[in-house]
């Protein structure tokens, strides 16, 4: 088993037991929700995520910041603090720790974060350097979002074009694959360069300031077709999703051609999921517009049905009934040689 464990095991083994019960916290561990939301009293919320990077390697630091970021940010929080605990393979050089530790300082000072703590370590057995991480924030109570609000008739719309990160570890990570498969070197370095779209914060945050959403949710490992599956589940909901409307970049649409992968079950962050009213839907697209955001209506909300999606392609129908949707990059790590 490779990636997330299954909902049904962790509604088992890990849900089950988280301690002594605190009716301060307002959403802790749940399947599809982003971060824990704390109720600090005076109408304040402390909004807390923890998660983990351990399929990139040549864009780490820079992932691990703006990973936790943007679950902090689908909350309707400004992400402020950061943790990380880096785990280096045995006798990796000075100069790998120097490499991650400079990405994320540059993508801190992006946003406004400050590196509060964590641990370093050199770790046996590993051929790769995995980081765990966290991210703080602070909100108002009555602007906090979570994935579990999206009503019937909602309207889904997702931002920029699927399968960001995933393209850019594609053509970082794999990039020699990609031009020994044929794949000219400028496509593979403007893949390279989609790491500078990963972040969510502006626009989850501009629609959460405007109370233009009933939920959003960062569709981060099994991409898209993941994101909208959690947020499905996590509402109750069954979402019709229309597939020929999820854009896709030509880099996407290339890198993973050439590797044989389903850029909509491709790692996503980058792009930003959420269910928006349709009395709200005209002025949530004009926000996102008037800050430099793309957006596209790429499903609709409705009452459960049996299915947590309904993906519509051609005039076809395929039906999601599992929230857990394995990942592309995973399946393409099992095949390949590289490390």
């Amino acid at each position: 088993m490779v990636g997330k464990i299954p909902p049904k095991i962790m509604e088992k083994l890990v849900y089950t037991k988280t301690g002594s019960k605190d009716p301060s916290v307002l959403v802790g561990p749940a399947t599809g929700e982003d971060a824990a939301i704390v109720d600090l009293g005076d109408g304040k919320a402390l909004v807390v995520h923890n998660d983990a990077i351990t399929s990139a390697c040549k864009s780490l630091g820079w992932l691990a910041v703006h990973i936790v970021a943007n679950d902090i940010a689908v909350r309707g929080a400004r992400p402020r603090w950061f943790l990380m605990s880096l785990f280096l393979p045995e006798n990796a050089p000075e100069k790998t720790l120097s490499e991650v530790m400079d990405q994320v300082d540059r993508a801190a000072k992006d946003l406004g974060i400050m590196v509060i703590g964590g641990h370093t370590e050199s770790t046996p057995g590993l051929d790769r350097p995995i980081v765990g991480t966290t991210a703080i924030g602070i909100a108002d109570l009555e602007k906090i979002v979570t994935t579990s609000g999206a009503k019937t008739n909602d309207y889904i719309i997702m931002t920029k074009t699927a399968a960001i990160e995933g393209t850019a570890i594609l053509c970082t990570d794999f990039a020699e694959i990609l031009k020994n498969r044929g794949l000219d070197y400028s496509t593979v370095e403007e893949g390279s360069k989609f790491l500078a779209r990963i972040s969510v914060v502006k626009e989850a945050l501009a629609l959460a300031d405007n109370r233009l959403t009933t939920a959003m949710h960062d569709p981060t490992e099994g991409g898209i077709l993941g994101g909208v599956a959690e947020l499905a589940y996590a509402s109750r909901k069954t979402i019709k999703l229309y597939a020929d409307k999820i854009p896709i970049a030509k880099e996407t649409k290339l890198a993973t051609e050439a590797l044989g992968v389903d850029a909509l079950k491709l790692i996503s962050s980058g792009a930003l999921v959420a269910a928006i009213p349709p009395e709200k839907l005209n002025r949530s697209l004009e926000v996102l517009q008037k800050i430099g955001v793309e957006a596209s209506v790429i499903g609709r909300v409705g009452d459960f049905t049996g299915h947590l999606v309904e993906v519509i392609k051609n005039s076809s129908i395929e039906y999601v009934d599992e929230v857990y949707i394995a990942d592309e990059l995973y399946r393409l790590w099992e095949k390949t040689t590289i490390r």
